[in-house]
């Protein structure tokens, strides 16, 4: 038996600088997606501190009664406005700069691959706390996700998730997705990537 983590990222935000809530949408995408958990025995909750992670975690929480727990290794590699007077355009074209190399750190920030370090540490804690059978939900952000995944596994197995995976990485987690790992054996396996069936306005 495995312990089960659901890698959830956040509803749609608001497009503005700074740790900024989520829309009205985004609202309606978190509460379908604790709909979609309220099926599942959910055994734990973990989020990024941003708010927009913490929104999407509470209407889970609500649903499914568990706890909801900040761990500051789920926030993203960077955010607009950390660093001052920063336009979007500048955000982004630093963002980009980071996603072609990992190594690449950014003056306010982490590298792609410290942030994937960051992941791999909660999740090591996370499936050495709870036991096997447990379902783990962690809501973060999608560059965390893709920095995790895309510096944790072959191109070649990314690939049959989604095509150019390391290529379009950056556009391939839709907001309120789920890609479920499951832990079993030392060995964590990808057994879906950025799933949106459960929204219902994607249906």
């Amino acid at each position: 038996m495995s312990v089960n983590l659901y890698l959830v990222r956040h509803a749609l935000k608001k497009k503005e600088i700074g740790d900024v809530p989520i829309t009205p949408e985004g609202r309606k995408q978190a509460q379908d997606t604790a709909q979609y958990f309220s099926t599942i025995p959910v055994t734990a909750i973990v989020s990024s501190p941003l708010r927009r992670a913490q929104e999407t975690a509470a209407a889970i929480a609500e649903r499914t009664n568990a706890t909801v727990n900040i761990d500051a290794r789920l926030r993203e590699r960077a955010n607009w406005g950390d660093v001052p007077d920063q336009t979007f355009q500048e955000f982004v074209e630093l963002w980009d700069r980071c996603t072609r190399d990992p190594d690449f750190v950014p003056p306010v920030g982490d590298s792609a691959k410290v942030a994937c370090d960051r992941m791999s540490s909660l999740l090591a804690d996370l499936v050495q706390e709870y036991p096997a059978g447990s379902h783990i939900v962690i809501v973060t952000h999608g560059g965390l996700i893709t920095d995790y995944l895309a510096n944790t596994y072959a191109e070649e197995t990314l690939n049959r998730f989604h095509p150019q995976f390391k290529i379009e990485q950056s556009q391939i987690v839709s907001e309120c997705s789920i890609t479920k790992l499951s832990y079993e054996n030392e060995n964590y396996t990808i057994e879906y990537f950025a799933s949106v069936e459960h929204l219902k306005s994607g249906r």
